[in-house]
Order: C-alpha cells, then structure tokens, then sequence
C-alpha cells in the first residue's frame, strides 16, 4: 500500500518521537480508563457509607491521575503532530526535488497544475492522516478493549449493551464510509481541474481579454467550480448526517443502560458507582469506535493523495546524470552534431533526423526553418534539456551525456523562446546566472541588452515578468546570460518581441562587448527574421527535422529554394504590410 510505505519510510528520522507517542498514549489511556474505576469505589466505599477520610484519599488519587492523564495526552499529541509535521514537510520536499529533476518532456507528461496539487494539497491530506493516527492507533484499541474489560468486570449482566451498541454504531458508520469513499477519489481530480483553469486563466488574461473571451472563461471556471463545490456539498452532507446519527446512537445507548441498570440496581445485582462507572466505559468504548471510523472515513481520500504522490516519486526522469562524468580538456566553447535524431515519446515520426553541423568559437550559426521544423527541439538538446535519440551533441569535443551538470551550466547559457522571470527584483533575476556578480556587471548587462527601461536594480519583478512587456521580458533574459558569461550563447527567437532598430543595435552591443573582452564566443540563433541572420557565418535551413541547406545568406540565395522561398515570403509581407 503506497500509504503504509510512504509513512513506514519517512517516519525513520522521527522514530524517538513515534516512540514516545505510543508510551504517552498508552499511558494517558490507561489513566482515562482508571478513573471511572475510582469514581465508582467514591460513590459506594466512600459516599454511600459517609466514609470522608476514604472519599479523600481516594479523590487525591483521582487528581494524581487526572494530571498524568493531562500531561502524557499533551505529551503524546505534541509529539505526533511533530512527527506528522515532519514528515509532510520532508515529502514535500521530496516533491519538489523529484520534480527537479524532470525535464520538459516528463513536466508535459504530468502538467503543471497537478504537480502542484500533489506536492501541496496531497501531502497535506497525507499528513493529516498521519497525525490523527498517531494520536489514535494506541488510543483508540486500548480504550475500546480495555473498556469491554473493565465494563464486564463492572456489571456482566449489561455486557449485551456494549456489543450492540458498537455494531450499530459501527454499521452505521460503515454504510457512511461506502458512500464517502468514491466522493474522496474524485476530490482530487476536480481539484486538479480547477487549480488547470484557473492558472490557465490567470496566465492567459491578456489573450482573454484581447478575444474578448472574458464570458467563456467565467462560465468555464464557473462549472468547474461548481463541480466541486457539489461534490463538497455531497460529502459534507453525508458528515452532517453522520454526527446527528452518532449522538442518537450514543443517547439511546445511555438511556439503555440508565433504564436496565436501574433495575439491576433495584435487584440488588449491581451498586449505583458501578452502574456509572460501566456507562462512563461504554461511553468510552464508543468515543473509542467513532475515533478509528473518523480515521478511516478519512482514510480513502490519503489513500487517493499518496498513490499520486507515489507516481511522481516513482517516475523515472527521461533524463538522468552520468554516473561517471567527463571534463572536458578545453573551455573553448565549441558545439558539433553527429548524426543526431530525436523523437518524443509516443510519437510517430521523429522530431529531427541525421542533424549534423558545427559551431566554432566565434562564429554565429543561425538555424532558420518553417514551424514546426524542429528549431527548438534542436537548440534545446545543447543543454542537454533533451537526449538524442540517436546520434551524438558534443561540447568541447565531450559528449554531452557524460558532462555533469556544472559543466554544462558554466559553458551553455539559453535565452528561451518564452522568456520566463521569477518574482522578486531585477538583481535577483540577473544574479541567477552568477550569484557573486558586482553591481558594475549587472548595469553592463543591462546596457548591452538595450535595458534602458531599468533606472534601479531593485526595480520589482513581478512571479512571471507580468509587470513588465514582453520585449522587456527577453532585453532582461539576454541581460541575464550576457551576466553569466559562457562559452556558449543560444538565442531562441529571443529577438522576436524586439523592433528591428533594437534587435540590431542589441546585437551590435553584444559583438562589440565580446570583442572588448576578448573572449571568442560560440553563438546559436534561431531566428524568424532573415534580416536578423544575413550577417550569420553559417545558416543551417531546417525542413521537417532535416538540415536541408547550410551557407551563407549570399550562398543561399542562390542555392536553396527553401531559404528562397523563406525569404521571397517574408519580402512580400514586408511590401504588403508597408502598402497597408
């Protein structure tokens, strides 16, 4: 059971404290069970007979109980929920780590808005679980056996009322927890849809507004909370009935015992204090029963939350590190394809195919294709983002499959073709790509990326870069990699959101900056402009996965259909949009 196994193997590091709630619980129960005992010796030894000095010396004995009961049960909760808290907190964790370490093609396997319903709500569920059984695993079985004992020992003509209470109450209970359990299984899954459409909407609110589409997605999110609002009503009917039916049950077990005990009183066969004291224990019995059926009610729902939280800690990344790494003799930054093909999984055709080039320090390769030609998929395995699925990526003359991730990281640095900023300041996002960089540094970013819009390195980001445009979004990301300094630069369509007079004079900025520092960069563009590309050393023309054509743009010009009709296109657009 994914359940047992989760809370089995994380408890470890908490062992002394689960120790300690099952000492505490089992000594706090024994007291609560130990009372009702003395209150009936009070009630006929001491009050029944006028014996002052026994109802003394025996309620001196119920306060010294009394107070170990307090303080192990305070003892025994604090420790559990220790022990619960920490092991959420370290699945948590766990979560968040595991979910690291996927790449973009596991992150599209699951989506976003799942991992984070699993690694919040989920474990939450789980931990709550787990605290109430800490506190009642040792609680309630001593208490419900113990409570059959000492009632038996108390009146054994009554023992009737304790069977039958108990199977009604747990019938009862049972008949609730059938229909509560399919409720709980699809909780999940209408929170997974609602935290979807509402990230969906939140993120997309430009293009909602844009389409006037403000309706649609009202109503959309309306029916998706609505769905999960009823089936919250459903369940939280079903515990509304349950407490009602609870407190008839356990009445009608106590009037049942006042009005038989009565008349075994009557008869002589019992004594009043152990009549109270075999209604104190039923009632216990009971409190016992209704202890381990609200676990258990509660139980189908973490059952649900920890298989999900197990099919993410179980999945096995796409992508993993080399168990022996190579370090590259040189740093100089040079990047080649060896016959390289990649496909995503479950798909019918490859992605790209036979991709082999070269991209030497100081030189621009620009890849350039129609949609869908595989640009990104191309840059991404660089990074190695993504494996080959044949063939081989180099950097330095290493392959990238045997680099570990520092290396890689301290020679490829990528703009993405959705420029991504995280809250905070703009510092902080510059300083991500080298934490020790000096203020001078990230101010000379900012200039060679043309990011004269920031008068303050603590000018707020908002999570997302929403407070900023998209074309400052990508001069911030270029800033970002220009801060880090590697060998390697990859642009994917990084220049999109810029006009053609800032695109140009960012790239001017960026040679002219290379060139000052002396270093010989290798620089990868994927670019939709030709304008942005024509002083590239080397254009790689991509069609349906393949490299159909390489040259300069003079060379393709006269070579390649592809790249002339690439061009032709975007002439003509020129020319119409320029009529318009």
């Amino acid at each position: 059971m994914d359940l047992v196994r989760i809370l089995f193997t994380r408890s470890a590091p908490y062992t002394p404290y689960v120790l300690a709630v099952l000492i505490l619980q089992a000594l706090s129960t024994a007291a609560t069970l130990y009372l009702p005992s003395l209150n009936a010796k009070i009630i006929d030894e001491g009050v029944s007979k006028g014996d002052i000095d026994y109802i003394w010396d025996t309620g001196a004995i119920m306060l010294i109980v009394a107070f170990v009961q307090v303080i192990t049960a305070i003892g025994a909760v604090w420790c559990g929920s220790r022990t619960a808290m920490g092991v959420g907190r370290d699945l948590r964790s766990e979560v968040f780590r595991k979910v690291t370490t996927f790449s973009a093609e596991d992150m599209s396997e699951f989506g976003t808005p799942t991992l984070i319903t699993r690694g919040t709500n989920d474990v939450q569920q789980v931990q709550m679980v787990y605290m109430m059984m800490l506190n009642f695993m040792v609680t309630a079985p001593i208490m419900s056996i113990g409570g059959i004992i000492m009632a038996i020992r108390e009146d054994a003509g009554l023992s009737w009322l304790v069977w039958v209470s108990v199977a009604v109450l747990l019938g009862t209970i049972s008949v609730l927890i059938a229909r509560l359990m399919p409720l709980f299984r699809s909780m999940q899954d209408k929170l997974d849809t609602i935290n979807g459409t509402l990230r969906e909407q939140i993120t997309g609110i430009r293009v909602v507004r844009a389409f006037v589409r403000e309706a649609y997605e009202t109503e959309r999110f309306t029916k998706a909370n609505k769905d999960i609002t009823q089936l919250s009503l459903k369940i939280g009917q079903l515990f509304v009935l349950m407490f009602p039916l609870i407190t008839v049950i356990l009445n009608v077990a106590t009037g049942a015992v006042l009005w038989f005990g009565g008349q075994r009183v009557d008869a002589g066969l019992v004594d009043v204090g152990g009549l109270t004291a075999f209604l104190q224990y039923l009632l216990q019995i009971l409190a016992a029963v209704m202890m381990g059926t609200f676990m258990a009610m509660m139980l189908p729902r973490a059952l649900v939350c920890a298989r999900r939280i197990t099919g993410v800690l179980s999945h096995e990344p796409s992508i993993t590190p080399p168990k022996d790494t190579v370090t590259p003799e040189t740093m100089s930054g040079t990047v080649e394809f060896r016959n390289v093909s990649f496909s995503y999984a479950g798909a019918d055709a490859p992605v790209l195919e036979d991709v082999s080039f070269t991209a030497t320090p100081g030189t621009t390769t620009a890849i350039i294709g129609s949609t869908g030609a595989g640009k990104t998929t191309l840059l991404s395995l660089i990074p190695r983002l993504y494996v080959p699925s044949e063939g081989e990526v180099l950097i330095d003359a290493t392959p990238t499959t045997s680099l570990s991730r520092p290396d890689i990281v301290s020679r490829v640095s990528l703009v993405p073709q959705k420029a991504y900023l995280f809250s905070g300041t703009v510092a902080s996002n510059l300083r991500l790509g080298r934490p020790e960089a000096t203020d001078d540094q990230l101010w000379e970013a900012l200039r060679v990326a043309q990011a004269d819009f920031v008068d303050d390195l603590d000018m707020p980001i908002a999570q997302g870069g929403t407070n900023v445009s998209g074309g400052q979004r990508q001069r911030l990301s270029i800033a970002r990699m220009l801060v880090a300094q590697p060998r390697i630069y990859l642009f994917d369509d990084s220049f999109s959101a810029l006009d053609v007079v800032t695109d140009a004079n960012v790239r001017a900025a960026m040679h002219q900056s290379f060139t000052q520092r002396g270093e010989a960069v290798t620089t990868i563009i994927v670019a939709q402009r030709v304008a942005s590309i024509q002083d590239a050393d080397q254009i790689l023309v991509i069609d349906k996965g393949r490299i159909v054509a390489r040259g300069t743009h003079t060379e393709l010009l006269k070579s390649s259909e592809v790249y002339q009709e690439i061009v032709e296109s975007q002439e003509t657009a020129g020319v119409a949009g320029g009529e318009h």
